[in-house]
């Protein structure tokens, strides 16, 4: 089997069609390899007569909807690696050496930029795949049950990736649909609220063709808690909040899920069946493995050391006693990075402070023979250290076959809190240790447990916990977008690891007054919380309406 992507098929065709989407007017995505294929089919349409024949062919175009690209670090989607690492980064955790996230965050995003085409068209090659899917599996003769089970798997992919385009693009054109190369080039757009809507409402109505649990066999295939996990956090975006409170109680109350004792170890491959996970992106040693021990190992240990982490997310991290460092007694500013929460460790690398496989790292200037020195590139300092798996160390970089985590028990324990506040529900010290002390309370964590109970201070210790336990899986923007403060939070200076107890007298690098590697300024503008519709689209469908500031 092999897809067939818009581009390369209307090679063929003297009609320039829409990237829109790659293939949203293609039905014969999954077709026999024949070298006349093209002869043989329509040029308007392509034909899905010669596919959709028995179960095994179902199973294997629902399987393809999962895969869309190859895993590759420089492709940035809602559904890889480094897509969900590019949107921490634009919410301001961190950045790539090359600079490729500062042009969302730094005032230079255009519609021209060829990471926005990424994640533009690999969502609407996914919703083509679906839709196809959906218009073709229901003809099918096989067992009721089965059927209804896998459309319902592809109407979540639908409705997952529609909610991201909403969530990211605002309006965008909504395709229930396979399309005609006329009908495609000339879609027009659905309104932001309309998109989050249909992804909410397809999310209500097929999560009970879905099973609570898959047998080993089947990990990573959807379940009703992933669909509830997204449904919920459609509802928070939404601002419902005791509708978000009661979905996310469903999979409480499931008894399916419980947070694992470890931390560093769920996010490498040994921890890919932990009982938190709830949804995952599948990943095999040598058949579809992931480039990520590549892009995140330190260059002192042959990694690219790809990828920044900026000050603002290490001094996120609480100190031990539970207190901020400006409040504890405990922070000590000539080493700042001594009675964290241990979640720091596990999430960021940190010089001279953190081993990887007993070596120490050492990123510091002064440390000439080191790879990784801040003044080689264009590096922090800091690093990633989740999903940094030490157990794979030295194996080949590009062929790691650890699972990317998409949904974690603990987003849904912090949300059911969240929305039980924002809903005016009760909040009580039974709630507080069901949600977010069950967090700290695991044994390789072990920070003191919240007693707060006033809404407003509880709601800064929410968000808190939040970027700290959720860091660089993809979520931040999600939160700050949600939140409404991405405009007012992300512009400003960004620093680095601590270079110097003494600054006013350092002159090697740039630092701030408490000795902190000077990093970068973002002028984030306010139309950046939408971004622009990819230049390509505008210019071949006269239908297509650009966001403001583009």
């Amino acid at each position: 089997l092999k897809t067939i992507k818009m581009k390369s098929v209307m090679q063929n065709i003297i009609f320039k069609p829409s990237k829109i989407l790659v293939a949203i007017i293609l039905t014969g995505l999954f077709i026999s390899c024949s070298d006349d294929f093209l002869d043989r089919q329509p040029l308007d349409r392509l034909s899905e007569a010669t596919f959709w024949q028995n179960e095994a062919d179902a199973m294997r175009a629902l399987t393809a909807i999962h895969w869309v690209w190859p895993e590759y670090w420089s492709r940035a989607e809602f559904y890889q690696p480094t897509g969900f690492h590019y949107l921490d980064f634009i919410a301001g955790l961190g950045s790539d050496k090359n600079g490729q996230t500062e042009d969302f965050a730094g005032g230079g995003l255009n519609a021209s930029n060829r990471w926005l085409r990424f994640f533009w068209d690999t969502s609407y090659e996914r919703i083509a795949l679906a839709n196809n899917f959906i218009e073709n599996a229901v003809n099918i003769d096989m067992d009721e049950n089965r059927k209804a089970m896998m459309l319902a798997e592809a109407r979540f992919w639908r409705a997952y990736t529609y909610f991201n385009l909403g969530l990211y693009f605002g309006d965008v054109p909504l395709v229930t649909k396979v399309l005609t190369v006329d009908e495609a080039n000339s879609v027009t757009q659905s309104s932001q609220s309309e998109v989050i809507t249909y992804a909410e409402n397809e999310l209500k109505d097929m999560v009970n063709d879905l099973p609570w649990n898959r047998p080993s066999s089947e990990f990573g295939r959807v379940t009703k808690s992933a669909a509830l996990g997204i449904l919920g956090r459609a509802q928070m975006y939404q601002k419902k909040w005791s509708e978000a409170a009661s979905t996310y109680k469903l999979i409480i109350d499931s008894d399916e899920y419980s947070i694992d004792p470890r931390f560093r170890e769920i996010f490498w491959e040994m921890g890919e069946t932990s009982d938190e996970i709830i949804l995952s992106i599948q990943y095999a040693t040598d058949i579809n493995s992931s480039q990520l021990q590549k892009i995140l190992r330190p260059s002192s240990w042959g990694g690219f050391h790809q990828y920044n982490v900026y000050h603002n997310l290490v001094d996120a991290y609480l100190m031990t006693d539970g207190l901020p460092s400006s409040e504890s007694p405990l922070y000590d500013p000539e080493n700042p990075y001594d009675n964290r929460d241990p979640r720091l460790l596990y999430t960021v690398l940190i010089p001279e402070v953190s081993t990887f496989a007993g070596d120490l790292y050492l990123a510091h200037p002064n440390h000439t023979n080191s790879l990784d020195r801040v003044n080689l590139y264009s590096w922090t300092g800091y690093t990633i250290n989740k999903y940094l798996d030490e157990n794979y160390y030295p194996g080949n970089r590009d062929r790691w076959g650890g699972n990317w985590t998409l949904i974690r028990y603990a987003e849904i324990l912090l949300s059911y809190l969240e929305s039980t506040l924002e809903s005016g529900g009760n909040i009580d010290q039974t709630l507080l240790d069901l949600t977010i002390n069950q967090i700290r309370g695991r044994e390789a964590v072990n920070m003191p447990f919240v007693t707060v109970t006033d809404p407003s201070a509880l709601r800064e210790i929410i968000r808190r916990e939040r970027k700290t336990e959720l860091a660089l899986e993809g979520m931040h923007y999600f939160d700050l977008l949600r939140w409404g403060i991405a405009a007012e939070t992300i512009p400003g200076k960004y620093y680095g690891m601590k270079l110097t107890n003494d600054p006013e007298n350092y002159t090697l690098m740039p630092v701030n007054e408490e000795g902190y590697l000077f990093y970068t300024e973002r002028k984030f503008k306010p139309n950046n919380v939408l971004w622009p519709i990819p230049q390509v689209e505008i210019d071949i469908n006269p239908n297509l309406v650009q966001n403001q500031g583009y």
